[in-house]
């Protein structure tokens, strides 16, 4: 004899995917960044001048805005934790809700968020950024 769920019992059970299947697009807290200290983030040149770069695998963003001058953040949006997809015309871009994020340091230039993106520590070797 085969018995059917109760519907509890699937609500349950949809709930609990849900919530494994959204692991890493809200809350906005915690960065969780996988770079480590020391490891080369980019290029000079693989970084434009007045935009960036999204390293989506180890949750940072590099730019360079103005000549010279690089920054990192993390790329984590503060709004609901989506990571920011791009880097354009001075703004770090989170495609998920419109937020954009000054690419000089990370202020909001227009919500939904309404915290900064946190700035990574970073140096630059010859033609290598690393992570500080």
């Amino acid at each position: 004899m085969t018995q059917t769920p109760s519907r509890r019992t699937v609500l349950r059970c949809t709930g609990a995917g849900a919530v494994a299947l959204c692991t890493g697009c809200g809350g906005g807290g915690d960065d969780g960044s996988s770079a480590s200290p020391g490891q080369e983030l980019a290029r000079t040149g693989d970084i434009p001048i007045a935009g960036g770069k999204v390293l989506a695998d180890e949750k940072i963003v590099v730019t360079q805005p103005k000549k010279g001058e690089f920054k990192a953040f993390s790329a984590v949006c503060t709004h609901q934790g989506c990571i920011v997809s791009d880097v354009r015309d001075g703004t770090i871009d989170c495609a998920c809700h419109g937020s954009r994020f000054a690419a000089a340091d990370g202020s909001v230039v227009r919500g939904p968020a309404t915290k900064p993106l946190p700035e990574k520590r970073i140096t630059v070797e010859g033609n290598s950024v690393r992570l500080a």
